[in-house]
Formats: structure tokens, C-alpha cells, sequence
């Protein structure tokens, strides 16, 4: 008993930690209480640089969920990942990945958003190119370039909390909350910036159940949660977020429903999940969409890990087309797996219901332009559809490969999905028991939510009526938003060596002049400076361009 306590000693501490943030959490709650503690580290001028953790419901709900999330992900990695060499080096990037989320979620301050910000690039990176192949590697890069765009964005927001005189995020005004936006549009995998989170599937199960339910597609989102709590949103941000969640919804459902990998099915329901979070932030409703980003979580943590079961019983078959009737080998897997579906559509009285259909139905209360409503409406639909697809593949399909039901299926391995169903089932109506800030948006129009549960019916019977769809080259790759960022490390290249030819031109006035000989006359390449054949005229308009550009 010792000896499984030791080998799931991580196990063990996010699970008690889990524990002791929730009663934290549960104290709070009628208390009101709210903490700034603040740890000052030096003074700069006249501007404190500090390192600030912000305590109050937010946080210690998020981090809460986000511990027992990664409790159960860690459960279920001790046996996907049992036979790797270095199991424990990948525990331990794991770990630091959960740290640097939970670091995110309670910082107060620019300086620790940044450790966390940069800790959940540079450990997604990790973890991602884990596995050693070209196209682990290729993900790898193609996160980090697009990740890195956001990093650099989140760190201009430093200028303006130096006009505030603070670095404490409290502090901030518009124009910080406008970079944040972009920062977290990055992050959050929205469009144009999507092309990363199918890539990053190459990650072993184990990161990508993580990676897409609580940790680090959630940052973006975080961030623009605690933004619009305390700074006014202006109408260039509302629209903003309107497009790119109304887009992001539409082309992550286009994909899935064309898509036969069920890996990335399952990440392109993540980007319309994404989508209508975000949505919800430009309906200024930030506590909707943290209420949707928790029971996503719970269910899509509870999809993956039933994906995982199933690459082990297949032998790592990843087409649906081949996984069918998988009832026969597995009806309990089955249930969870149906369960995380129907919560992923918002069928009624599920956890997602609570959330989704409020953030509809408020959509239809609101004085929205016409285009991002049509767009959320179309993407509501095509959750059904792709849903339906899959696990019509999944529970009606005949029988093409050979499925092994392995002795590793004990009862105790069932642990990590009994718990997410849990939470996938009664999460949503526990947080509006325990909150009543969520009770004030369920008060909606009886026709606003006949309206919802006629646009999921659709969806469903559009779903089953599909006998078969052709895979569409553009939808592939995401309206060719993956060849584009591909090209981007050619663009790179180019630049680097530009940029490298022109810094070395201010020291050796022939390689500088040697970029532009053929703008400007031949220039003997044979002659080295200094030499007896010293070309004055070439070097003379060298030298005045370099004097111009000092001088203005």
C-alpha cells in the first residue's frame, strides 16, 4: 500500500492541495475575503518593482480546479507513461507545468505573471517535442514562435504600468488591457493564432488532457477574465473579441467535422470551446465565460484520458473510421466517453448547460452585430454535428481492427474518469448553489432558451443524417493557417541573416557595403579592406550614409 502511495506521490500532493484551496475557498465565500500580499523587491526611480499574490475566489477556484484536474491527469499518466525510460523526468516537466499555471492564476503583480506567463511557454515546449521526431520538433517550434508573439506583447504592457508608477495589475488602464487582448488571443489559441494547438497533439496524452482543459489555452482567457474585472471595456476590444471568438468557434467546428484523427477532433472542440469564451468576454461577461473555462475543464480532461484508454487498447490507432464498436470491448469506457459528449453539445441539466446556453442566451439579449451572432449560431450547430459524427463512428461502426481489453483495466485505473465524471456532471449546478453571481445570468427569456435547445437538436440530427464526409484540403489546415506559420521560420532565417549583415556593416564597412553592391555600382569582390586597391568612392558613400543615420 506504501509503495502505490509512493509511486503516486505527486498524485497525492495536487489531490490535498486540491483539498485545502477548496475549504480556503468555501471559507471565503461568505467572508468576502480578499488578499494582496505584496513582496517588494526593489526600487527603481521612483517606480516599486514587486512581486504580488492576489487572493480571492477567482484564484482559489481556478487553482483548485486546476490542482484536481492534474491530480487525476498524473493518476492516469502513471500508466500511460509506465514503460517510458524517463518517466520521471516527464513527471517532473508536468509538474512545473502545473506550477507555472497555478503561479499565473495567483499573481498580482506584471513581474510574476511574467514567471508564470514564460514558465508555461518554455515547459509546453518541453513537453511537447518530448517524444523525438521531426514533427514533434516541428510543433514544438511552431508553439513557441506563436507563443512567443504573445510574450513579447504581455511585456510591452510593462510601459504603461510605468506611467501608472506600479507594476500591480490593479493598476492598469485601457490601453494595458487592449495588449492583454492581443497577449491572450495568442495564448488562447484564437484566430489568426490557432495553427498551434492541433500541432501541439504531437505532446504525449497526458500533456495534451492538460494542456487543453485547465492550463494553458485557459492562460489567455485568465488573463482577460481579471482584466475586465477591473478596467472598462471599450467597444474596439468588444469587437475584437466578438470576431476572433465568433471565428475561432466557426472554423474549429469546420475542422472537426472533417477531421478523422481523434486527437485532433478532440483539440479542434477545445478551439470552439475557446471561441465561445472568449465570445463570452466580448458580451462583457467575464464570469460566464470563467464558469464555462471550469466545466470544460472537467469534461474534456474526462475526453482525453478516455482517448488515451483507447490509443492503448488500439495499439495507438488514432482514425475513428477503425475504432469502431468499441462498445463490445468496453461498454464502461463508452459511458464516459458519451458523457463528456453530451457536456461538450450542452445537453440540459449537464455541467455545461450552466454555462453555454447562458452565454447564448445573453447573446440573443444583447445589441450585437449581426455577423458574429450568425457565426456563434452556425458554431453552436456544428458541436452536434462533429459529436454525433464521432461517436457514431465510435458505438455504431462495424469492427476493423482488432481491440485489446488489457489487464492493466482494473477498477482502480477507472479512478481519474469516475472522478472527472463527477465533476462533468454536477460541477455547473454546484457552482451556482455555492456562487449566486452565476444564479442573476440563468434568468433568461423562455424563447432565448428554446432557441438554444432547437440549435442543438439540429446539430445532433444534422450529425446522424451525415453518411459520409469527404475531407476537404483547406479545412485540413485550418484555412492554410499551418503552412503559413510553417513558413515563418524561412521568413526567420532570411531576417536573421539580414539583420546579422547589417550590424556587422557598422564594424567592416565591406560587408555592409557588400549587401547593397547592387544597388549601388560593382564592387571588386576580390579586394579585402584595407588593401592598395581601395575603392574611395564606394566606401565614401558608406561612410556619409552611416553619418546620416547616426546624425538623424
Amino acid at each position: 500500500m506504501l509503495g502505490r502511495i509512493h509511486k503516486q506521490r505527486f498524485t497525492v500532493l495536487l489531490f490535498l492541495s486540491s483539498l485545502f484551496i477548496s475549504l480556503f475557498y468555501i471559507w471565503s465565500l461568505p467572508n468576502f475575503v480578499n488578499f494582496l500580499v505584496n513582496f517588494d523587491l526593489m526600487m527603481i526611480s521612483t517606480i516599486p518593482l514587486s512581486l504580488s499574490v492576489l487572493i480571492d475566489k477567482v484564484s482559489l477556484s481556478f487553482s483548485s480546479l486546476i490542482c484536481f484536474i492534474s491530480g487525476c491527469v498524473f493518476m492516469f499518466s502513471r500508466l500511460y507513461m509506465k514503460d517510458d525510460v524517463f518517466f520521471w523526468r516527464f513527471t517532473w516537466l508536468l509538474l512545473l507545468f502545473v506550477l507555472s499555471m497555478n503561479i499565473l492564476v495567483f499573481s498580482g503583480s506584471l513581474l510574476l505573471l511574467l514567471v508564470g506567463w514564460d514558465g508555461l511557454g518554455v515547459t509546453s515546449f518541453a513537453l511537447i517535442i518530448y517524444y523525438e521526431s521531426s514533427a514533434s520538433l516541428r510543433a514544438g517550434f511552431m508553439t513557441l514562435l506563436i507563443n512567443r508573439i504573445g510574450d513579447v506583447i504581455i511585456m510591452s504592457a510593462m510601459v504603461f504600468l510605468v506611467f501608472q508608477g506600479s507594476t500591480l495589475l490593479i493598476k492598469g488602464n485601457m490601453y494595458m488591457l487592449l495588449l492583454f487582448c492581443l497577449g491572450g488571443l495568442t495564448k488562447s489559441a484564437q484566430y489568426p493564432f490557432s495553427a498551434w494547438l492541433p500541432a501541439a497533439m504531437a505532446a504525449p496524452t497526458p500533456v495534451s488532457a492538460l494542456v487543453h482543459s485547465s492550463t494553458l489555452v485557459t492562460a489567455g482567457v485568465y488573463i482577460l477574465i481579471r482584466g475586465l474585472n477591473t478596467i472598462n471595456i471599450s467597444s474596439e476590444i468588444i469587437i475584437t473579441l466578438l470576431f476572433c471568438g465568433a471565428m475561432t468557434s466557426l472554423v474549429g467546428g469546420l475542422c472537426a467535422v472533417y477531421e478523422n484523427d481523434i486527437k485532433k477532433i478532440i483539440a479542434y472542440s477545445t478551439l470552439s470551446q475557446l471561441g465561445v469564451m472568449m465570445f463570452s468576454l466580448g458580451l462583457d461577461l467575464p464570469l460566464l465565460a470563467l464558469l464555462h473555462l471550469y466545466t470544460h475543464a472537467m469534461f474534456k480532461a474526462m475526453l482525453f484520458l478516455v482517448a488515451g484508454y483507447m490509443l492503448m487498447m488500439s495499439y495507438g490507432v488514432q482514425d475513428i473510421r477503425l475504432l469502431g464498436s468499441m462498445m463490445k470491448n468496453s461498454p464502461f469506457l463508452l459511458v464516459f466517453l458519451n458523457t463528456s459528449a453530451l457536456c461538450l453539445m450542452g445537453v440540459p441539466y449537464l455541467s455545461a448547460y450552466f454555462s453555454k446556453h447562458a452565454i447564448l442566451g445573453n447573446m440573443m439579449m444583447t445589441h450585437i452585430n449581426i455577423f458574429s451572432m450568425f457565426v456563434m449560431v452556425v458554431a453552436t450547430i456544428l458541436s452536434g454535428v462533429y459529436m454525433l459524427r464521432m461517436l457514431k463512428n465510435l458505438n455504431w461502426s462495424t469492427q476493423v481492427i482488432m481491440l485489446t481489453n488489457f489487464p492493466f483495466m482494473k477498477v482502480s485505473m477507472y479512478m481519474p474518469l469516475i472522478l472527472l465524471f463527477i465533476g462533468a456532471v454536477y460541477f455547473g449546478w454546484m457552482m451556482d448553489k455555492m456562487d449566486p453571481v452565476f444564479i442573476t445570468y440563468m434568468f433568461l427569456p423562455s424563447y432565448s432558451w428554446w432557441t438554444m435547445n432547437s440549435l442543438m437538436f439540429l446539430g445532433v440530427l444534422s450529425g446522424v443524417l451525415i453518411y459520409k464526409s469527404k475531407g476537404i484540403n483547406s479545412l485540413s489546415n485550418m484555412f492554410y493557417m499551418v503552412p503559413l506559420w510553417s513558413l515563418s521560420t524561412r521568413v526567420g532565417n532570411f531576417m536573421v541573416h539580414k539583420s546579422k549583415s547589417v550590424e556587422v556593416g557598422w564594424i567592416e564597412p565591406y560587408t555592409y557595403m557588400s549587401s547593397f553592391s547592387l544597388f549601388l555600382m560593382t564592387l571588386n569582390m576580390k579586394c579585402m579592406w584595407p588593401s592598395t586597391s581601395f575603392n574611395y568612392m564606394m566606401y565614401s558613400i558608406g561612410f556619409l550614409m552611416m553619418m546620416y543615420c547616426v546624425t538623424y
